[in-house]
């Protein structure tokens, strides 16, 4: 009888894999562009990613999980096709540029998956993890970096909201709780932060934490 297929966490060996995570309003964008430049100004090649929709499919899976027109989808419809937007945005885009030795940096991974899929619509979160981590082969990021916020605060920023962003603030409460559950399951690569904090000591402490990793990344010298 075949049993359940285990993960095993796995770290590139080249290149730098950076994802922020966080809830709505948290801020993850405009710290990922920012450190995008920090880098890109130290002479570090950097590809600056998201999901869901980085890829030409999963261009086509944001539409459909993210647009209010979609209406209700099963919970489980939901979570697999999350996962096959990770699956599309590891191998043709994550993977290559590690293996060329970059600084990848995410707006969102796994632990959004685990945290509203799992958590948040209420699924038992070991199924959807397996599920998530076969799709991305266990990569994980050598760094995440959680902004923290409470859900009050963060969805007061968005006028219209997509069909994540709509969700109960009940939703969100567990997703937030479900990021700072992981992040303090693994904290040699967690960064939780208030998102609170002004922006640029943010940016401080995230460079403080990621330095020791950059070692791992191609710089130019020229």
């Amino acid at each position: 009888m075949n049993q359940p297929a285990t993960y095993a966490a796995v770290y590139a060996e080249r290149g730098v894999f950076v994802c922020f995570e966080g809830g709505e309003g948290s801020g993850k964008s405009t710290q990922a562009k920012l450190l995008r430049e920090r880098l890109e100004s130290e002479g570090y090649p950097v590809l600056l990613t998201f999901e869901p929709g980085d890829t030409p499919v999963g261009k086509e899976l944001r539409r459909i999980v993210l647009s209010p027109e979609t209406g209700r989808l099963s919970h489980r419809t939901e979570a697999l096709l999350y996962a096959a937007d990770k699956a599309e945005h590891v191998d043709t885009v994550v993977q290559p540029a590690l293996d060329r030795g970059e600084v990848v940096i995410t707006d969102r991974y796994v632990d959004t998956l685990l945290a509203y899929q799992g958590s948040g619509r209420e699924l038992l979160l070991d199924e959807v993890e397996a599920v998530a981590r076969w799709a991305t082969h266990g990569l994980r990021p050598h760094l995440t970096v959680v902004l923290d916020v409470d859900p009050r605060e963060g969805l007061g920023r968005f006028e219209g909201r997509d069909r994540i962003e709509a969700e109960s603030l009940d939703f969100h409460e567990r997703a937030r709780q479900s990021f700072l559950d992981l992040a303090a399951s693994d904290p040699d690569h967690y960064l939780v932060l208030d998102a609170r904090l002004q922006v640029d000591d943010v940016a401080a402490a995230i460079d403080e934490r990621l330095a020791p990793l950059l070692g791992q990344a191609v710089r130019s010298t020229g």
